[in-house]
């Protein structure tokens, strides 16, 4: 159910129906006032702030024009700023505007409203002329509300639309992701070294998708349940992040014997069009690193915003190396294994992550010093195992520059961040001078 709920809560027109929702109820709220209680209204409410009905009229007509104008000013800027996200950032970056509660709460003010002084108008046409009403008042108030919104609005998109913004958002959404797991491990029974020690039973059931889409939610504590309920094992057969067609096994719940088993699978993991980043840490670095490849693509050439983004990539690769690299087994109460979840491993997530970026900045220095920082970076929070992983991705990115592009400045530059990553990952460092001319004897031979 709170899944459901979650999913309902993040849908685009949720806030904006909620606040249309919120102004009918308060638009007939006080046209039963004007309607009712006219003699309450005159002896209780000052009159300043009570008009006539002609008055009330104007007002509200006023008022509602001017908020309509006002909505369609701010979809057209969200849609700009959607636009900007596409082209400048990723395409994949524009579900972190969409979400933004801000945005959509000011959009869903200002419909509402809207709603509420064309729904007064309409019900103040039952009124007779000449009666005093204080709905005009309340419009007044809501447009200040409105008005001070607007304001807020405009100060957020221009926060928002910085790309340095974006890159700590996207951080801070992947260190979420893995503190999910983190909070996961100390909250359930769990053992992540199997040691050969899980079996799967004779008996294979699987659980299919029931339509095309990337795996965003695992519900780990429904998936135990049934394990339990069965008394069998459930094998997690993706990743979460990867894309399954329709009909394809998501998970297979192994019995020790045949027995008729109605189970919805909607209940127990969530397919949708799109990635996400709440149990998927791996595609927050994934929009990190496109972030970085458009800045540093010959059409917007910003090293700067690169460099600091890969900079911001080394925390989050550090907080993921800190991750178990064994299975994930999940136990119930009785410490009976009853679910196995599979994490991308941490030497493939550092793959995925500089392959493209070594590629594109293998002549840029500084780039290639900013890479090997975010090593730097990750090294200092992963546990020893994981430092072996991090020097090998550092002989990649040497591998891939171009020696023939890094001059003497630059390798002495370049060297004296390799030989650091070399101490904290106790390992020999590299030479950058006798490669660069190994391979001028190279290209001379040739």
């Amino acid at each position: 159910m709170e899944r459901y709920w979650l999913k309902f809560k993040e849908s685009i027109w949720f806030v904006p129906s909620l606040y249309g929702l919120l102004s009918v109820i308060l638009a007939v709220i006080f046209s039963a006032i004007d309607l009712i209680l006219e003699d309450f209204l005159l002896e209780s409410v000052p009159h300043v702030i009570l008009t006539t009905v002609d008055l009330a009229q104007i007002i509200l007509g006023g008022l509602s024009a001017a908020l309509l104008t006002m909505t369609t000013f701010t979809f057209s800027t969200i849609l700009v700023v959607l636009t900007t996200y596409s082209s400048q950032f990723s395409p994949r970056t524009m579900k972190n505007f969409v979400r933004d509660p801000m945005v959509w709460r000011v959009l869903g003010i200002f419909m509402g409203g809207f709603i509420y002084t064309t729904l007064s108008l309409l019900f103040m046409q039952e009124s007779i002329n000449g009666e005093t009403v204080i709905s005009s008042f309340v419009g007044v108030l809501y447009a200040m509300v409105c008005l001070g919104f607007f304001a807020a609005f405009i100060y957020h998109i221009a926060q928002n639309i910085q790309v340095n913004k974006l890159i700590e958002k996207l951080a801070i959404e992947g260190e979420e992701a893995v503190a999910g797991y983190e909070k996961l491990l100390k909250r359930e029974n769990l053992t992540t070294n199997i040691d050969g020690k899980w079996s799967a039973h004779p008996i294979a059931h699987p659980i299919i998708a029931g339509q095309d889409g990337y795996i965003q939610l695992f519900d780990i504590i429904q998936l135990v349940s049934l394990a339990k309920k069965y008394d069998g094992r459930i094998e997690i057969e993706f990743y979460i992040g990867d894309f399954v067609p329709s009909g394809s096994t998501v998970v297979t719940l192994y019995l020790k014997e045949s027995t008729e088993i109605e189970e919805n699978p909607e209940k127990l993991f969530t397919i949708g069009r799109e990635r996400d980043t709440r149990q998927d840490p791996v595609f927050a670095i994934q929009k990190m690193v496109e972030v970085s490849l458009r800045s540093i693509s010959p059409g917007i050439n910003d090293p700067n915003t690169a460099i600091h983004n890969i900079h911001q990539l080394g925390r989050l690769l550090g907080r993921y190396s800190q991750l178990p690299k064994a299975d994930l087994i999940f136990m119930d109460k009785e410490n009976k294994q009853r679910v196995k979840l599979s994490l991308h491993r941490f030497d493939e997530v550092l793959y995925h992550t500089f392959y493209q970026l070594s590629h594109f900045g293998q002549g840029d220095v500084s780039v290639l010093g900013a890479m090997t920082d975010s090593l730097i970076n990750a090294a200092q929070l992963a546990p020893i195992q994981s430092k072996e992983d991090i020097w090998k991705i550092q002989l990649y990115i040497i591998e891939s520059m171009d020696k023939n592009e890094i001059q003497s400045l630059d390798r002495q530059f370049y060297q004296r961040k390799i030989d650091l990553l070399a101490k904290l990952a106790a390992k020999e460092t590299i030479n950058l001078e006798n490669l660069v001319n190994k391979s001028t004897q190279r290209a001379n031979l040739l």
